[in-house]
């Protein structure tokens, strides 16, 4: 119980993203709550990490079903969800989001405290997935995550380099839309160089 609760509100957030509806969102995390509930956990070696599959795989489903689609298209002739998907000011907002999401993260973070703290908040990596990305341990990639969330928060700034924003932009929202996650992790390995 303590494990969903901690987490309840990453599973939204990922539920979000994929459906764009926080009541559909709403509805796929109290249904992974109760697959939760039923289930014998003494096989889950990564709970948060079962959770978060669990929570992808059901929006999904959702997304899939006949019910949203037609919920859609009822939505772009004229119905009230103003955060749908097909709504072209939502797409330019969530971009602008991110730019500046990126922006601070090069303005705040060092390449390889970036990297980790990309790739682990905003992917979900493993830990030692992301020390094989990195080149570096498990433990001083846990110390690396833990320096970036306190260094956001600081008001230091560095110099950033438009070329490498814009690419590592572009590296975030390929990864983002289900594409290349391995483009990302070359990005974020080389620390904003060119290739």
């Amino acid at each position: 119980m303590r494990v969903f609760a901690e987490g309840r509100g990453r599973l939204f957030g990922i539920a979000y993203r994929i459906l764009g509806n926080a009541a559909d969102a709403e509805d796929v995390v109290q249904d992974v709550w109760i697959r939760w509930q039923s289930r014998d956990r003494s096989d889950v070696r990564e709970p948060m990490a079962f959770l978060a599959t669990t929570t992808t795989r059901a929006a999904i489903n959702v997304l899939q079903s006949g019910r949203v689609r037609y919920e859609r298209a009822l939505d772009a002739d004229g119905g009230v969800d103003e955060r749908s998907a097909e709504d072209p000011s939502v797409d330019v907002e969530l971009g602008e989001e991110l730019e500046r999401a990126t922006y601070l993260m090069m303005e705040r973070l060092s390449p390889t405290e970036r990297a980790a703290y990309v790739l682990r908040v905003g992917f979900e990596y493993p830990y030692q997935r992301i020390a094989r990305v990195i080149g570096s341990s498990e433990p001083a990639v846990r110390q690396l995550v833990s320096r970036a969330r306190k260094h956001l928060t600081a008001t230091g700034r560095r110099a950033v380099d438009r070329g490498a924003h814009q690419r590592l932009l572009a590296a975030v929202r390929n990864a983002a839309r289900g594409g290349d996650a391995v483009a990302l992790e070359r990005e974020l390995s080389t620390g904003g160089a060119p290739a």
